[in-house]
């Protein structure tokens, strides 16, 4: 079987929506999906983002409302699979077998595929050596620099290094912050 990466990306609840028309489908999520209402959409986050980085840089908090940069966004797709009854979750399995999923229960339930969506994690398997990484899968980071290491910056991985540094608005922001602060660092050394 041949995979192709859509373009754009799809979040792991627009695959389930597609996938959901031709396949009986189990949506597991490590917790609940927290869904947007429906007239939120890519400019409504574009905007929220931008007055959270301005407030940020004003040393002031924002009032917005709960739900945004790593929630659902309802498009056609995903409203259709709402109203068709499969945007319900459960709990990840504990185990896989040969053709099945085993739950905490102890329960097994049959699958034919399995396809894996991680939720626009992290991978930082690349920094470990270094021992950066903390117990929640983040490095520790002052405005994307590490704590532990004085000449490591990190941009893009998520919303611990910088505000809603995991799109494309706002890792050109934090980037963009970060480079000026490596430039003044190498001008020191």
């Amino acid at each position: 079987m041949l995979f192709k990466f859509p373009d754009p990306p799809l979040s792991g609840a627009q695959i389930l929506a597609e996938v959901s028309e031709v396949a009986d489908t189990i949506w597991i999520t490590v917790t609940p999906p927290q869904f947007l209402s429906d007239d939120v959409d890519g400019r409504v986050l574009f905007l929220r983002a931008t007055e959270r980085l301005k407030a940020q840089q004003e040393g002031r908090i924002v009032d917005q409302p709960i739900g945004g940069l790593g929630d659902i966004v309802m498009i056609d797709s995903v409203k259709d699979a709402r109203e068709r009854g499969v945007l319900h979750s459960r709990e990840p399995f504990k185990a896989f077998k040969e053709h099945s999923v085993v739950w905490e229960d102890g329960s097994t339930q049959l699958v034919d595929a399995v396809i894996w969506c991680t939720g626009f994690k992290a991978s930082l398997n690349h920094l470990r050596s270094l021992g950066v990484i903390e117990p929640n899968q983040t490095v520790a980071v002052n405005d994307g620099r590490s704590i532990k290491i004085n000449n490591l910056w990190l941009v893009g991985y998520g919303e611990w290094t910088g505000m809603a540094s995991a799109t494309l608005i706002g890792v050109s922001r934090t980037a963009k912050a970060v480079v000026d602060e490596i430039a003044v660092y190498l001008a020191i050394d």
